[in-house]
């Protein structure tokens, strides 16, 4: 039985073409001559020629190489910007361990809240850091309206990452013109209670949702525990 396309013929592990299914391409390239040019990713299936003769096999050479060169471009980018987090992730948890050290030495929880205002912006690399609460939940800390971490931070998510930071006399009082964009952690009270860790920066965007949150969140958990502890 005949078929319309031609067959290939299978030896040592390859598919040769037969003469009739070489020819059938060779004829669609040289009605089509744009193909390849147009499906570059192609170039990297193709097998280039030892040898270079004449232009056009020059030209198909060049393509093939600008394709790997172009893959090449691209993989270093790629493996850059995993350096990149990697060195970043690896500051930032250096910062958190200093300042997780620099509130363990405190002898009660004013101490401790003295430490983690004026001590941590410096140590996290921010320009302010601020403790604040709902209905005297932390007496020591600025005090909030109700109803305000809920709507800073939507319910049952511990962080909000804020590009843009709003309402920030609340939050940062005198300091509030130098917050463009902040981080807020819940404060996990063990009476429970609203309240807020926020460290704020001055350029805008500093903070993206979808950033990680880990390091936060711990700090907030630090906090918590500091500010709560006996004298």
């Amino acid at each position: 039985m005949s078929t319309d396309r031609p067959r290939s013929r299978r030896r040592a592990g390859t598919v040769e073409p037969d003469p009739d299914e070489a020819a059938f391409v060779e004829a669609f390239l040289r009605a089509h001559p744009g193909f390849l040019a147009d499906r570059p990713a192609l170039y990297r299936a193709l097998t280039p020629p030892r040898r270079v003769h004449g232009e056009r096999l020059a030209d198909h050479m060049a393509a093939m190489l600008e394709v790997e060169r172009e893959r090449g471009v691209q993989l270093r980018d790629r493996t850059e910007a995993l350096l990149a987090a990697g060195r970043a992730n690896a500051a930032i948890q250096s910062r958190a361990q200093r300042a997780v050290l620099a509130v363990m030495a405190a002898r009660g929880a004013a101490e401790a809240l003295d430490i983690i205002v004026q001590d941590w912006p410096a140590l996290l690399g921010v320009d302010v850091v601020a403790v604040c609460a709902e209905a005297r939940a932390l007496p020591l800390a600025r005090p909030l309206p109700r109803g305000f971490v809920a709507r800073m931070v939507p319910s049952g998510t511990p962080v909000a990452l804020r590009p843009q930071s709003f309402e920030t006399e609340t939050l940062y009082g005198e300091a509030a013109p130098l917050v463009a964009s902040d981080a807020l952690a819940r404060l996990p009270l063990p009476k429970g209670g609203e309240a807020l860790l926020a460290c704020g920066v001055r350029d805008p965007g500093a903070y993206e949702p979808g950033q990680g949150t880990d390091v936060l969140a711990f700090l907030a958990a630090v906090t918590a525990v500091a500010l709560t502890r006996s004298p």
